[in-house]
């Protein structure tokens, strides 16, 4: 189908970069591309980050990543005030890429990167065109672009780095990098830093095929599930802290039930009136050592050990659940 331009409204239209239309429709999101319509319509004044999102709908973060974006390629020109204006018409030419790279590296500066522990590896911020060129260059990442685009819709600059860096830098698979994000949409988790991280876990301990990365998942699901149903037991409303979700994994991997764990924050309420994680992996490992598996057991020798504690004061018997239970209350 062909259109053609109303050339009665032509007196009120604006230009843009033959580079835009050229490179970016592809790799510029919905929102750095009305980012960017809104600064070309008002060429020769300066906007702030607040007056584009006031404008287009977008957040200010998000304004203010689309300019870096806009900057990045020299589609757009620093002011000295801090805010940005689109460049004069002859300065929106498109620059050869080696241009381009010379020019966000002496005149911008580098883009904010990932907290260390969400990438604890060197990562290579690559710009538009490089990540054009690796896209060219490249069938598996521009397949697995599809894949991901599908999944998480329109992937921003930082995520198209990441999927790069992942398959390139770490050495994943396409197919383990899918399973992985697909399982990052299944508990919410879509921010890239929280998917590299698990990227650099797998990589680690060389989970690299799609059979190795759907066990890891079903594991990682079932940990996630555990640990729901001990902060439901616990009444937390926060997610679990580094700490405490070590004890958990430490008590899923030792097979204390949830049945068994309960009954131990229980008791820790009782001694000390506050949720206690460590006391509580106190109680279950006196338990363990003391043999007791079960609540009933906990109980049995609980109710044995106050049934029997005064007759047995005076004739001296002794009983192997009751000697256990001693060993457990007088430990605390």
């Amino acid at each position: 189908m062909d259109f053609k331009t109303n050339s009665g409204v032509w007196g009120t239209m604006f230009g843009v970069p033959c580079v835009v239309a050229d490179n970016f429709l592809k790799l510029a999101t919905g929102e750095q591309l009305k980012v960017l319509l809104y600064i070309l319509r008002c060429s020769g004044r300066s906007c702030s980050d607040e007056e584009i999102a006031l404008n287009t709908g977008v957040s200010i973060q998000q304004a203010s990543d689309a300019v870096l974006f806009w900057q990045q390629v020299n589609v757009l020109t620093p002011q000295s005030t801090g805010s940005f204006s689109a460049p004069q018409p002859s300065l929106m030419a498109p620059p050869e890429p080696a241009d381009v790279r010379e020019t966000v590296q002496e005149a911008q500066p580098e883009p904010p990167q990932e907290p260390a522990k969400a990438s604890p590896r060197p990562k290579q911020n690559l710009t538009p065109s490089e990540i054009s060129q690796v896209l060219s260059d490249s069938v598996d990442i521009s397949e697995l672009f599809k894949i991901a685009e599908s999944a998480l819709g329109p992937l921003t600059h930082t995520q198209q780095n990441s999927l790069i860096w992942m398959h390139n830098y770490l050495g994943l698979k396409t197919e383990v990098i899918v399973t992985l994000i697909y399982y990052c949409i299944s508990i919410e988790k879509t921010n890239s830093g929280y998917i590299e991280k698990i990227a650099c876990d797998w990589a680690d301990n060389e989970i690299n095929d799609l059979g190795a990365a759907q066990e890891e998942v079903q594991r990682l699901t079932k940990h996630n599930d555990f640990t729901g149903k001990i902060m439901k037991k616990f009444e937390m409303i926060r997610r679990p802290t580094q700490k405490q979700a070590e004890f958990i994994a430490q008590w899923q991997k030792e097979g204390f039930s949830l049945d068994l764990i309960g009954c131990a924050y229980e008791k820790t309420i009782e001694q000390i009136n506050k949720l206690s994680f460590e006391y509580i992996n106190k109680i279950l490992l006196s338990w363990k050592e003391s043999g007791f598996t079960t609540v009933k057991q906990v109980r049995d020798a609980e109710a044995d050990f106050k049934n029997s504690r005064a007759p047995r004061k005076k004739t001296g018997e002794t009983g192997s659940d009751v000697d256990k239970y001693k060993i457990v209350i007088n430990h605390f």
